[in-house]
């Protein structure tokens, strides 16, 4: 009872969701004994549910949140796990399985409402008794109603997405983990950590082309559904580990994981390439323009967003549907460096 409560405290006293996440998965794997505990997301594309794993824990490894190689899908399909399909169309509580090995599997979707993006995934060796069960029920049970609370204070009504409190707080978290690292870096470590180009963490910046003639033309319904299908190209064209973030009107801001200015080019360009291939209903067709940066640790955030912004007034300015380097732009002489842009609609 003792480790039950010291779970459930340790649960709600979380204010992100990477760490009620870890919370979770710990307390499932400690309290019921499992061999590993999974936080899976759900991610709807085009009709169809794609599963990744978020969080994992092990036997005998600690928790930890998961990072997936770039391969331009935002996960495995969801017919590769059938019995979790099947709960999911029936809108179930729980579903299982027992493995040809012998070991049960136990997915526990997080339902709130009629929609569920989260499941937790439990493997053990046997099947788990009532009493387990139970308490795992509870853990749940916790687990959907903070997340609930968390979503509600963090997340954009319309599309789901991080807001921009959410952002304002994770890059200051970003920018000071960054900080630390380097202030706690002993002399050549840098060289001997990456020999080549270092991976960075970079900021884009994304609008919507002239999506004010979308609302005018069309009307403001079929503008928030344009809102709401580009946050789903947005989920299922960068990776698990990048974070996504609507500012309000057609402005949404990414931040994306190590990563070296090729793949986050590369992986840029896939997004603006596939809303100018998806057809939006009644609307047809719609294009994106996209301004990045990389995060430098020692710079405040208004000035890098200043220049994100500069970069994506860049792209605006020369023909749109273009995704623009802010340091490539500086170094051609296309763009001057200054401190901040007066055009940044940010502030």
């Amino acid at each position: 009872m003792d480790s039950l409560l010291k779970h459930m405290v340790d649960m709600t006293g979380h204010r992100d969701h990477t760490m009620l996440d870890i919370s979770v998965i710990s307390a499932v794997q400690e309290l019921a004994a499992a061999a590993q505990t999974r936080v899976l997301a759900l991610t709807t594309v085009r009709g169809q549910v794609f599963v990744r794993s978020r969080a994992i824990i092990g036997a005998d490894s600690p928790a930890r949140m998961e990072e997936h190689p770039d391969s331009g899908l935002p996960g495995e399909p969801i017919s590769s796990f059938p019995a979790l399909a099947a709960c999911i169309e029936r809108r179930e509580a729980s579903a299982d399985m027992i493995c040809a090995d012998g070991r049960q599997m136990l997915w526990l979707p997080i339902w709130i409402g009629d929609k569920a993006d989260t499941c937790l995934e439990i493997t053990n060796p046997t099947p788990y008794d009532g009493a387990t069960i139970q308490v795992i029920g509870g853990i749940v049970s916790v687990y959907r109603n903070f997340q609930n609370l968390l979503d509600y204070s963090e997340r954009d009504s319309l599309t789901g997405l991080l807001n921009r409190k959410t952002f304002d707080d994770q890059l200051a978290k970003i920018l000071h983990a960054n900080s630390e690292l380097d202030n706690h870096k002993l002399p050549g470590e840098e060289e001997r950590r990456h020999p080549g180009e270092s991976e960075k963490q970079w900021l884009a910046v994304v609008d919507v082309d002239h999506f004010k003639l979308v609302n005018d033309k069309f009307g403001h319904l079929y503008g928030d559904e344009v809102l709401i299908l580009i946050a789903n190209l947005l989920q299922s064209s960068f990776r698990t580990q990048d974070r996504i973030f609507r500012f309000g009107g057609e402005e949404f801001v990414v931040l994306l994981r190590s990563i070296d200015l090729d793949n986050a080019q590369k992986i840029i360009d896939r997004f603006r390439t596939n809303v100018e291939a998806h057809d939006f209903p009644q609307v047809g067709r719609v294009t994106v323009s996209v301004g990045f940066v990389s995060l430098n640790a020692f710079e405040a955030p208004v000035i890098i967003l200043g220049r994100a912004d500069q970069a994506l007034y860049y792209a605006k300015s020369h023909g749109r549907n273009l995704a623009c380097h802010y340091d490539e732009l500086v170094a051609s002489g296309q763009l001057q460096a200054v401190a901040a842009n007066d055009t940044a609609e940010f502030f």
